[in-house]
This record gives C-alpha cells, sequence and structure tokens, in this order.
C-alpha cells in the first residue's frame, strides 16, 4: 500500500516506522528539515520537507498514487485542510487526527466525509475513555473491549501471592476446564511469549488475557487481584485529556484537578461542573499532602510532561494511593514506568497507530490494539467467506508463530478459542499478533 504520512513530530515518526515493519512504501511530508535529515539517516522512508496543505507540495508527494493519506500534525484546521485537498486530488482514503471532541460527533463527522475525510481520530478522547474504564475495572494495568464487550482484553500484572503462580497453563487448564478466558501472551524481562501449555506463571509478569464477561472475576481471582471502591480521585493536568476525564467522571466520584496555568484554570471552573480545580503544581508535595492526597483512591498524572506524569505518580505511589495512571509520550518510558510501579501509562502515539493501522490491512479489521510497552498488536478480525481461516479447526490451522487465536464472536454470543474450535465466515475473531506475524495473518482472513 503506498501511504503518506503528513506530521510535525512524533506522532507521525512513530506511524512511519510501525507501517513500514509492514512491508508499505511510506512516504513523509514534515515542515522540519532536520527532523527529515534524521529520518533518511536512520531509514529508507522517502520524506518531502513542506507544507501538507500546500498543493504542489501534496503533488511532488505522488498524492495520485496515494491509497492512504494519514494527517496528524499538531494543528487540525492543518489536518483537515490536508485531508480534503488529498481526497481531491487523488487520495483513495484519507484520515485527520483532530483535537476538538466536537468534531468527532456523528452530526459533524457526516458533514467532514461529505468534504473528502473518510475518518477522524481524537486521541485524547480515546485516552479519556481509556481512563474511565480502567477506575471502573481497577484490578486490571489495561483493558480493550472488542464486540460490544463481549470479549475483552485485559493487561495483569501478576504479583507473588497470585494463585496461579508457578502453575503452567496445561495444569491450570487440566484444573478448570471451563474457564472464560485465556492467556495470549506474558511480558517478562522485556520479551513477549505467547505461552504454551507448559509455560509457567511467575512473579511480575505481565499477562495478556482474552475473556468473556462472565470470566472477569474468576480471572481477578485466579490473578490474586481484589476490586476496590474508588471514591476520591486527583488529576494533575487540565488539559485536553484531563478536562475530558474529569468531565466524564465527576458525577460519579469526587475529583480534585491540579492546573499550573491560572488562564486554564478558570477555563476548567467554567467547564467542570462538580470537580474542584486547584491552581497549583501537583510536584510540590506540600501541597498534595495539604489537599488530602492519603485519602485519595487514583491518582491521575496526565500533563504534557512525561517526567511531571511520572515523578506525581511516584510520589502518589508513596503515599499509599492504590491506582496510579500516567500520560507518557516518550514511548522508551513505558516499560521503565511499569517496572517502577506505575499501574496503567496512557500513550497518544500508540492510541492514534491503534486507529490507523486497521486502514492498511486487506482483511476486515474491527477494531485493533497497539499494545503499550510490548511491541504487539490485538486485532478483531473478520472471517471472510471460503478465506483460509474458515477451513480447518484451530488446531489444524497454519497460524504463524507469534501470533494467537484468543477468542471468537458469532451472532450474539462469544467463545474462548480452544483447539478444536471451528471458525464460520462473518465471525468475529480476536488475534494476539506480534509485528512480523500480522501479514501472514492478514492472509488467513482475506
Amino acid at each position: 500500500m503506498n501511504i503518506l504520512i503528513a506530521g510535525d513530530g512524533e506522532v507521525g515518526l512513530h506511524l512511519a516506522k510501525q507501517l513500514a515493519s509492514e512491508n508499505h512504501n511510506i512516504t513523509i511530508v514534515d515542515p522540519n528539515e532536520e527532523l527529515l535529515k534524521m529520518v533518511e539517516s536512520h531509514t529508507d522512508l522517502m520524506t518531502i520537507t513542506g507544507d501538507s496543505t500546500n498543493i504542489p507540495i501534496l503533488k511532488s508527494a505522488n498524492i495520485h498514487n496515494t491509497d492512504l493519506l494519514i494527517s496528524v500534525v499538531h494543528n487540525e484546521q492543518v489536518n483537515i485542510i490536508t485531508a480534503i485537498l488529498g481526497k481531491k486530488l487523488g487520495a483513495k482514503k484519507t484520515i485527520a487526527r483532530v483535537n476538538n471532541l466536537e468534531n468527532v460527533s456523528e452530526e459533524n463527522k457526516k458533514i467532514y466525509e461529505s468534504l473528502g475525510i473518510d475518518a477522524m481520530i481524537c486521541p485524547e478522547e480515546i485516552a479519556a475513555h481509556e481512563i474511565t474504564d480502567l477506575l471502573h475495572q481497577t484490578g486490571a494495568t489495561e483493558i480493550f473491549d472488542f464486540t460490544n464487550k463481549k470479549l475483552s482484553l485485559f493487561l495483569i500484572r501478576l504479583e507473588e501471592n497470585a494463585p496461579i503462580m508457578y502453575q503452567s497453563l496445561y495444569q491450570i487448564a487440566k484444573e478448570n476446564p471451563h474457564l472464560n478466558f485465556r492467556a495470549v501472551a506474558i511480558h517478562r524481562s522485556g520479551q513477549t511469549i505467547i505461552p504454551k501449555g507448559n509455560d509457567k506463571f511467575l512473579p511480575n509478569d505481565l499477562i495478556y488475557v482474552i475473556t468473556k464477561p462472565e470470566g472477569i472475576d474468576d480471572l481477578m481471582e485466579f490473578c490474586g487481584k481484589s476490586r476496590f471502591e474508588i471514591k476520591n480521585i486527583m488529576v494533575v493536568g487540565g488539559g485536553r485529556v484531563g478536562r475530558t476525564a474529569c468531565k466524564r467522571l465527576e458525577k460519579e466520584v469526587n475529583i480534585k484537578l491540579f492546573e499550573v496555568d491560572k488562564e486554564r484554570c478558570l477555563s476548567l471552573t467554567d467547564y467542570l461542573e462538580d470537580t474542584l480545580v486547584i491552581h497549583g503544581d501537583a510536584r510540590d508535595i506540600q501541597l498534595l499532602e495539604e489537599e488530602g492526597i492519603r485519602g485519595v483512591d487514583a491518582f491521575i498524572a496526565v500533563t504534557d510532561n512525561s517526567e511531571t506524569n511520572i515523578l506525581t505518580c511516584l510520589h502518589a505511589r508513596k503515599f499509599g494511593v492504590k491506582k496510579t495512571i500516567a500520560l507518557v509520550e516518550n514511548i522508551d518510558y513505558i516499560d521503565i514506568s511499569q517496572n517502577i510501579g506505575i499501574d496503567t501509562i496512557i500513550n497518544k502515539k500508540l492510541i492514534t497507530a491503534s486507529y490507523i493501522v486497521r486502514f492498511t490491512m486487506g482483511s476486515e479489521v474491527a477494531s485493533l490494539k497497539c499494545l503499550s510497552g510490548v511491541d504487539a498488536e490485538v486485532i478483531e478480525l473478520v472471517a471472510k467467506p471460503s478465506s483460509a481461516i474458515t477451513k480447518k479447526q484451530i488446531k489444524y490451522l497454519n497460524v504463524p508463530d507469534g501470533a494467537l487465536i484468543g477468542g471468537i464472536y458469532r451472532g450474539n454470543e462469544s467463545f474462548i478459542a480452544m483447539g478444536n474450535s471451528q471458525i464460520e465466515e462473518g465471525d468475529r475473531v480476536v488475534v494476539f499478533c506480534l509485528p512480523h506475524a500480522i501479514t501472514k495473518v492478514d492472509k488467513l482472513f482475506n
């Protein structure tokens, strides 16, 4: 696929590297000449320095032969104009990143579609939604729902006291033959393992599990996790993610929101009805103590500074806060952050990639999640008529190394995938996939 990415920083570069690894032809348009020189010296990507709203620039990037145009600069107006111009000049599909939540309302999306924008993504809105889900399911580190929550992906960190500790998957399955969940990956010491029957769970493993709704309670019990009620929350950062999360949660829980910018505090006070907005720096430990951090159940740090978010979450953990969530934009920090005690990492680059990668696959992709701290994806694919995936039981299929089928959704029912499961046309199938296996998995379903 010929893909043109309009970016002005790390999001566009991250997307380009990820899509290039899947054998697409990538061209980047970016106004930052120094950044593009660095990209050219380390990759085989084609780069063009310039403004993506400039028609001659788009033409020089062969826009008329472009299968997918992705515009992810920080200015949403540039993204919207780029996508509209791109479609008029011949791009088959266009995607624009936006910052204003109103742009992704159903009414406004229809208007933009009529202008030539096929899809719009607001990473801040998705991040706020993920935060809300995590506070409702306190035992999980990461959650992603498929098929109207008929199947879900849970990421859970195993502690020493977990009942499944040192047990193999084979042993657990033998003793509990009717489990409504399945482990699809183990992340251990920086490596991702597709588990086999004799693999055992060890302390501090991060395990990825596909579960049915009725399996969640058993899953939490097996992993030694107990739910706790969240009543009091502290949020650091009143940007788009922070204000959107507070708006979603303020009717359910007590929230104190810290923001260092005085003007933003005033606008937050007008926007939020039941959130206490505090003008102050959350790195000030004395301020946190004065505002009652010892009685807080969850601490969410979503400023524009990754280091501030990590530091304040670690302070919160020292004061006994049970759940910490940090917005970390530097992908290199994610693994470290998880290992030093931060429960959940939110990353807008990965959120953007999760939304966009599905448009690059030949199979019908219902949803896709790029995982935090792991170079892997979980994909919900639709089995097409006469596709290879429907020909045999799973145990006889040529599923590539680096991929594991976790669950199946058919009609209004969901199933945990087993060796003797038979996938039928129209089924939605959830697959855990390492990067090198994505193309082969795509062929199975296409």
